[in-house]
């Protein structure tokens, strides 16, 4: 069958997997990136019929199903798990930073931007040192002048208004209870401790996250967060004012302004006046589906409709992996189209309340006359580094943003049982942010995810500081759907920084072209360009691979991809559709349903 739906041979042996007491893997394993890499444990598949949720923790993926099997929203269920993870992945997310979430009504889509904002008082000028040259990024990082006002509670709590059906107080239970009774630190959580070398700058992450002997908490460790619960108690109790305004607020501020090398410009102003949006999803056909994704300031959407859009008349179906393989020729079209979207993203995309698209809008990098004329230019050897293209309506002279992106991220997908759906992906950008915890969690560090320099030679650049601004992310929740109707065939998503995009855009091929279920597009290697060298998973790719690759003019760079997919479709057995999830093997995710 067409559509997202495996051979009925392929789905039998999937699901018997699923439900088996003691199931055998479904797929046998054979630049740095934002979080190091912690090792690759097989997972299967799960298969539910009627609710599933799959995020980055086992104890988060409980918080959500518990919420889920009340009867809750996926919503609902968003807000429990982040919570948690909040507590148990404090490296990755939390209420100190900001995210995505697209929302699927039954009907409709929405996409909710909780991204952060650089302070009012913020200029051109943020990263430069007193010599006018720009800071390293490490130096940018660590203290207080990288902190964002964070937006994850303002947009959890506007999607709430929109479908939550649980008390907003029972949301924070699961979170509360874990951060006053103690979790238990997990191998990945104990694994990057021992290798973080900034966290220990700060006395109060210090005091919480090494023992009196200066030594990280291992895996095993009961670790409590009455600090964090506090805060919990007080959201639960009084709305994200309660994070926004008071008490909170003032301890962010004096977080932030007091660090004594590298003090920001937070303000409480800035937190009272932050605002969560509803955007316009970025949605566009690809073959017998709908793939919709997030609108600016994400990039990830406008970059994985691009790909898309320079691959439909290629043959992709003829080049799918061989018992888990890459082919050469599949792998080399899925760069080339990554670069070409790559170079328009660094030249055109950005915060739109503050720098327009070509045209005002996504439809002119989504012209299918532009993306086939961007297409055409993918030949049989790699261009190598490719340049911007020209889309109609561009005016503007613009330079190109080359700035580091290492976005600390985590991804929850979500269907309930009313077939509403969340793809929701939230970050505080580094590996532990900024390296400055207040009141029991972690400040991002998301303004360094704008441009340093103002401008280049071609003119300003579209991601540059400005005050009030959203930084441009690469964070990719995306759905597909059956074309021409509402019916949801996935929602998935990533953490990975700029790799993000080739991530999502992976399984997107892989599901949508090679026939693959959603565990076994995860478990590919990872691979792609961002408009430099053909990144290849280090370890889990042949050398044969590399050679030909190498032959058609790829610089390859093998290198650690943790991806932290997790993406949840609906699969069709014996006439029966069920929600079939998969968890990235590179992390600790789970995946829960009914």
């Amino acid at each position: 069958m067409a559509k997202l739906y495996l051979a009925s041979l392929v789905f039998s042996a999937v699901f018997l997997a699923g439900c088996a007491s003691q199931p055998t893997p479904i797929f046998p394993s054979t630049k740095s990136a934002p979080e190091a890499a912690t090792g690759y444990t097989e997972k299967i598949g799960v298969v539910a019929k009627k609710f599933m949720i799959a995020s980055a923790n086992p104890l988060a993926t409980d918080a959500g199903y518990q919420m889920l099997n009340a009867g809750g929203s996926a919503i609902d269920a968003a807000i429990a798990a982040e919570m948690v993870l909040t507590l148990v992945e404090p490296q990755s997310s939390g209420i100190g930073g900001g995210g995505f979430l697209m929302a699927f009504d039954g009907r409709n889509v929405k996409a909710y931007d909780g991204r952060e904002t650089a302070p009012a008082s913020a200029t051109e000028n943020l990263f430069f040192n007193a010599d006018g040259k720009p800071m390293a990024f490490d130096d940018s990082v660590i203290g207080g002048r990288s902190v964002g006002t964070p937006g994850l509670l303002r947009m959890l709590e506007l999607a709430y208004r929109q479908d939550g059906k649980l008390p907003w107080a029972s949301l924070f239970g699961p979170a509360i209870k874990l951060a006053e009774e103690g979790f238990v630190v997990s191998p990945r959580l104990a694994s990057l401790l021992d290798r973080e070398q900034f966290l220990k700058r700060d006395a109060t992450a210090s005091a919480y996250f090494y023992s009196t002997q200066g030594k990280p908490w291992s895996a095993g460790h009961l670790l409590k967060n009455p600090a964090l619960a506090r805060v919990l108690r007080e959201v639960a109790a009084g709305g994200a004012d309660a994070f926004y305004t008071g008490r909170v607020a003032r301890d962010i501020e004096a977080k932030v302004q007091g660090h004594p090398t590298n003090a920001g410009g937070l303000t409480v102003a800035d937190l009272a006046g932050y605002q969560a949006k509803v955007r316009e999803p970025v949605c566009s056909d690809y073959r017998a589906w709908t793939v919709c994704g997030m609108p600016p300031p994400s990039s990830g959407g406008i970059a994985i409709a691009q790909m898309l859009g320079m691959l439909e008349a290629r043959n992709m179906r003829a080049y799918a992996p061989t018992d888990g393989v890459l082919d050469a020729e599949g792998v080399h079209l899925f760069s080339e189209a990554g670069r070409l979207a790559f170079a328009d993203r660094a030249r055109y995309v950005a915060d739109t309340d503050f720098v327009s698209l070509p045209g005002g809008s996504v439809k002119s990098l989504l012209d299918k006359q532009y993306l086939a004329a961007r297409g055409a230019l993918i030949g049989e050897k790699s261009m190598g580094v490719a340049r911007p293209g020209q889309p109609q309506a561009t005016m503007l002279a613009q330079g190109t943003d080359t700035s580091p992106e290492f976005n600390s991220t985590s991804h929850i997908s979500i269907v309930d049982a009313r077939g509403h759906a969340v793809s929701m992906t939230t970050s505080i950008e580094n590996q532990f942010g900024s390296r400055q915890m207040v009141d029991g969690f972690l400040l991002n560090n998301q303004l360094t995810d704008f441009s340093f320099v103002a401008a280049d030679e071609s003119g300003p650049i579209a991601n540059r500081v400005q005050g009030g601004k959203r930084p441009r992310s690469a964070m990719s929740p995306t759905f597909v759907f059956e074309k021409g109707t509402s019916k949801l065939m996935l929602s998935v998503g990533s953490p990975g920084g700029s790799a993000i995009i080739n991530y999502v855009g992976k399984i997107l091929v892989g599901m949508m072209d090679w026939g693959l279920d959603v565990q076994h597009a995860i478990s590919l290697p990872n691979f792609g360009s961002r408009n430099g060298p053909t990144e290849l998973e280090q370890g889990r790719v042949p050398d044969t691979l590399v050679a030909a690759l190498q032959a058609k003019g790829h610089t390859v760079r093998l290198m650690e991809q943790t991806s932290g997919l997790q993406g949840i479709m609906r699969m069709n057995d014996h006439g029966e559709d069920v929600w079939f999830g998969g968890a990235d093997p590179r992390r600790e995710g789970t995946v829960k349903g009914d």
